[in-house]
């Protein structure tokens, strides 16, 4: 993939973490990509819906394998704008998603190259390919904005 179609792939990404935003919820979005096309989106949710699995990259995955009717996506490449946590790299390594491209690092929970490094693991049977830093600054800035409202600074 070229850096302009990582761009505009991660533009997408940031209008879902604003709907996630919108919503209250921790400013985060998702999308799926095979062939050219998006076949699965979406944006953090676990308050609203009561699930604590429903992360944006979660949520990307459960609509990309319903469209396409299989839990494997092989081939495809998830955006997200901020690095997954534990939970959502190994719901990528099971999906066999072959590319993962973040915005910002999450010191906190990122567990593919803030912590964990969990992409590098060799005891896993897939290997994801990480592109990191695709608009950072923005992504980052809409996750400090939104918990700079939230904190009341």
């Amino acid at each position: 993939m070229s850096e302009n179609s990582d761009e505009k792939w991660m533009l997408r990404a940031l209008s879902l973490a604003n709907e996630a935003r919108d919503n209250d919820e921790v400013p985060v979005g998702a999308l799926v990509v095979l062939n050219g096309e998006i076949i699965g989106e979406g944006f953090n949710n676990p308050v609203s819906v009561t699930d604590p699995s429903a992360h944006a990259e979660i949520n990307a995955l459960r609509n990309a394998g319903s469209r396409l009717k299989n839990y494997r996506l092989p081939g495809a490449a998830l955006y997200v704008t901020i690095e997954p946590c534990t939970m959502c790299v190994g719901a990528l390594i099971h999906a066999r998603i072959e590319r993962v491209i973040f915005g910002a690092r999450e010191p906190r929970a990122g567990a593919l190259f803030s912590n964990l490094h969990l992409h590098q693991q060799s005891f896993y049977n897939h290997q994801l390919q990480v592109t990191e830093g695709i608009l950072a600054e923005d992504c980052a800035a809409l996750m400090t904005d939104f918990f700079r409202v939230k904190r009341g600074r």
